[in-house]
């Protein structure tokens, strides 16, 4: 339900003249947005795009733009982070504006529930309980309140509100330090390494069988015992596998310009050629 005192929503069509200032005025803030928003979304006057979406279609732009914002913050663009913060900013708008529309909620709404939930989990800061806490206690008490929370939810289950959406990798090690909790977990990382072991002689098992559904099986279990192994090791997966990725495509980079340096491209040289490139870079990378 829409807070009685959240701004009512208008009538499709009518366009009093202070929105219109408003929406052509530098330094609007927030209201400007807001109310650009709601002319996007006006059925007889919006954009036909924007008057298209709904909560679904717009999702995976909103997964993209906050990836581009950890993107930015990764390179240290803040020029460029200032801008990929304005489009997240215009997705939250964007499912507020559907909300309001279908009397679920504004953004009104969104921004008293977060503020609500800040507090509560900030009793240290916000209520009486003492600031001076290591930061592993911070960490407990966090977990402590968000485990009431989930409660509240009916979420009995210890898996219970990891979000599917999440990067498969991202959720693994969520759904594997769940179940730590509650002292399902290997004791150390030697014990993980011998898993790995055991999953990756099950995964050539399963490529001589050549089926593709026990191949693709294997070849899950051993990603997640992969990123449990992370886990262990405290190295974050996602970090790890991006910081490889941004190594390959450089690597791949210079054997391009290499090749064309000599007159040549990766469409035409053989895989011995590339090979030699890559294994040079690969040893100046490691005097590195």
């Amino acid at each position: 339900m829409l807070k009685p005192d959240a701004p009512p929503g208008k009538t499709p069509g009518s366009h009093p003249q202070d929105d219109d200032a408003l929406i052509r005025t530098p330094g609007g803030g927030l209201p400007r947005l807001l109310a650009i928003m709601q002319r996007l979304r006006d059925p007889e006057t919006g954009c036909p795009w924007d008057i298209e979406q709904d909560f679904a279609s717009i999702a995976p732009c909103t997964i993209e733009e906050a990836y581009e914002v950890a993107d930015a913050i990764e390179r240290e663009d803040w020029q460029d982070l200032k801008g990929e913060l304005g489009d997240l900013l215009l997705q939250v708008v964007f499912h507020a504006r559907i909300g309001e529309e279908r009397g679920l909620f504004d953004f009104h709404v969104i921004a008293d529930a977060i503020a609500e939930k800040m507090v509560a989990r900030h009793p240290h800061v916000f209520g009486n309980e003492s600031r001076n806490k290591t930061a592993e206690q911070q960490t407990r008490d966090w977990e402590a309140v968000k485990a009431a929370e989930r409660a509240a939810r009916a979420e009995r289950g210890v898996l219970d509100g990891v979000a599917k959406n999440l990067p498969a990798l991202t959720r693994a090690e969520k759904l594997q330090k769940r179940a730590a909790r509650v002292g399902f977990d290997w004791n150390e990382p030697k014990a993980v390494l011998e898993k790995l072991a055991e999953e990756a002689a099950e995964l050539v098992e399963a490529r001589e069988s050549h089926s593709p559904e026990q191949m693709e099986e294997e070849m899950g279990d051993l990603l997640f015992v992969m990123a449990n192994l992370a886990r262990h090791m405290k190295v974050d997966p996602e970090q790890a596998l991006r910081r490889s990725n941004e190594k390959f495509e450089r690597r791949f980079r210079e054997i391009e310009n290499k090749l064309e340096a000599s007159g040549k491209s990766v469409k035409t040289a053989t895989l011995d050629e590339m090979d030699a490139i890559w294994n040079e870079v690969r040893a100046r990378d490691k005097k590195t």
